[in-house]
């Protein structure tokens, strides 16, 4: 999952009217969730036409998200479509969701970052740049964040980094899963019930290694005497 982020004074954010979310009409918002032409902290930039196909004859909106995580959708997109600057989108909170409240009073404080986007990038749709970045044509958009992270880039990574070093069992590596990449308990576990057999594979393959060294060496201590 690729993520580019927005920050909130580019949005060009704005509410319908005042009040909080149960209130009618309160919780409409809508802004830029990617501006098209800007280079991200990982020099990716997002060319004009890479959402088009995306939005066209899909089922549903993608999903409004906090922070990326999957388990707390505080809304619902109702209108996504691109312009000459760059992904329009006009949302709408969840009416009585307190996590959608708290949002959506962060926001209008100016204390959220801003909206990030979480997408694949199909075969063909980036080009690899000389300065280690990339041109992306095309994107699937997953879903559409609005995020309270820190804007420093280094800052996540260091504490992605920390994570791993504290990976030592199988469950360790269910609850990075969930709490670094943002997977569901279920989708951690079928992920790492796919990867068990892998592991044990190869440790039964470097076993298998170790005895048969071992049995060589003993074959050899016996020549020798």
């Amino acid at each position: 999952m690729n993520r580019l982020e927005i920050p909130l004074d580019k949005c060009n954010l704005k509410f319908r009217v005042d009040g909080a979310p149960n209130a009618e009409d309160g919780g409409i918002f809508a802004g830029y969730a990617s501006v098209f032409g800007g280079v991200d902290s990982f020099s990716d930039t997002i060319i004009k036409g890479a959402f088009v196909d995306s939005l066209t004859d899909r089922d549903r909106m993608p999903l409004m998200l906090f922070g990326h995580d999957s388990q707390n959708v505080i809304g619902k997109w109702l209108t996504m479509e691109e312009d000459d600057n760059g992904l329009w989108v006009e949302g709408e909170f969840t009416p009585n969701h307190t996590l959608a409240a708290d949002v959506y009073a962060s926001t209008k404080h100016g204390a959220i970052d801003g909206m990030s986007i979480g997408f694949m990038i199909p075969e063909g749709g980036a080009e690899d740049l000389e300065d280690g970045g990339r041109r992306i044509t095309k994107v699937d958009l997953m879903e559409v964040s609005i995020v309270g992270f820190p804007a420093d880039d280094e800052a996540r990574v260091s504490q992605v980094k920390s994570a791993i070093k504290a990976i030592g069992s199988i469950r360790d590596a269910e609850y990075f899963l969930r709490d670094a990449g943002n997977f569901s308990r279920a989708m951690a576990k079928a992920l790492i019930s796919q990867l068990r057999p892998l592991f044990q594979r190869e440790a039964d393959i470097e076993r298998e290694r170790t005895e048969a060294l071992e049995a060589d060496r003993k074959w050899l201590r016996n020549l020798i005497k």
